[in-house]
């Protein structure tokens, strides 16, 4: 048995979950998002406790990722999801203007990202030049992939320690051509 998709997912007050045919809907106090329900897996609430089954054992690999994608769900609608990431560098720097983004990173212009629908982001200046941005929202994957987006525009540079990269990231320093003797 799967040890994930056993596991049941407790669904706080303020969400609803409604199933229906091939499709589980969560709906929260943040919004509303859907999860796909393979052929073979059903979904089942009973009390405030949400379990996932399946008919049998040819369907394991999708009872722990559907178990994961409803839990992800159900957590979205009621709490969301936050990622953050520091920019360290001189001059480094990030200004959100609504929907847009603007990313000063070293280059010789500045690159603005345009925020999907369902993100929210926040940037604020700290101390010892990095500035901190956090990226928002209710689904996990287009959080997730945002921030991956944002980190994308200058990777931490693994010799100046210079760059875009989530809080709490341990970066591994490497010597300059001085210290290779």
């Amino acid at each position: 048995m799967s040890r994930i998709g056993k596991l049941p997912i407790p669904v706080p007050s303020g969400a609803e979950v409604h199933i229906e045919a091939g499709l589980l809907r969560v709906t929260g106090p943040k919004g509303e998002l859907s999860a796909p329900l393979p052929k073979g897996i059903t979904a089942q609430v009973d009390d405030g406790i949400l379990s996932i089954s399946r008919v049998d054992d040819s369907k394991a690999a999708l009872h722990g990722l559907t178990r994961s994608l409803v839990n992800n769900c159900v957590t979205g609608v009621t709490a969301g999801f936050v990622k953050k990431l520091e920019i360290v560098g001189v001059g480094y720097r990030a200004a959100a203007h609504g929907r847009v983004v603007v990313f000063s990173v070293g280059y010789s212009h500045t690159i603005e990202v345009f925020m999907p629908e369902g993100i929210d982001i926040k940037t604020e200046a700290g101390p010892s030049n990095t500035t901190k941005v956090e990226v928002s929202g209710i689904d996990k994957q287009l959080v997730g992939q945002t921030a991956a987006n944002i980190r994308a525009l200058r990777k931490p540079d693994p010799y100046k320690q210079k760059g875009i990269r989530y809080v709490g990231e341990i970066l591994r320093k490497k010597e300059g051509k001085t210290g290779a003797a």
